[in-house]
């Protein structure tokens, strides 16, 4: 019984990881290949024996060309990254102060953030990134520094057993 439990999950551990297929041949990518001939055309899909049936996994990491015989190479679509975000933070209960502003075009990255430091100035760093300059920072503070003065420590008077020693 033991054995069978072993054998069982060692049989779903590989299917999940992805190394069996579904018996329909369902396939799961992050990319789109066009052009990619089929099975028996150029790629061969590995076989994995199970009991008394064979299954056939065709997932793009386990393909590997046999021939070409003048086939298209696959064609991998690349879908161009183009974002803008903004957000912010104003509270007045806890005095948290910070907003940050991003846009993406390609490869062309372009933001800026701000935020209230603990000692009250404003901290503003304005960011680039590209092909040709790589990441760039720009960092300023406005405002003055403001510490808190420190209490003074007061010696407590000294009790012993509830009475004042002294």
């Amino acid at each position: 019984m033991f054995v069978k439990l072993i054998l069982t999950c060692g049989l779903v551990s590989l299917a999940r990881g992805g190394l069996i297929a579904a018996p329909h041949g369902a396939l799961s990518s992050q990319s789109i290949v066009l052009g990619a001939p089929a099975y028996g055309a150029g790629y061969a899909a590995p076989a994995l024996g199970i009991g008394s049936a064979v299954v056939s996994h065709a997932a793009p990491f386990l393909r590997a060309p046999i021939a070409s015989y003048g086939h298209a190479a696959p064609v991998e679509i690349y879908a161009h990254p183009r974002y803008t975000f903004n957000y912010g933070v104003a509270d007045g209960h806890t005095g948290d102060q910070k907003s940050q502003w991003e846009t993406r075009d390609g490869d062309v990255v372009k933001g800026q953030y701000s935020l209230v430091e603990p000692d009250g100035t404003l901290r503003t760093v304005d960011y680039s990134s590209d092909a040709h300059n790589g990441f760039n920072a720009v960092v300023s503070r406005q405002g003055h520094a403001a510490h808190p003065a420190v209490a003074p420590v007061v010696a407590a008077p000294a009790y012993g057993h509830g009475h004042l020693l002294g």
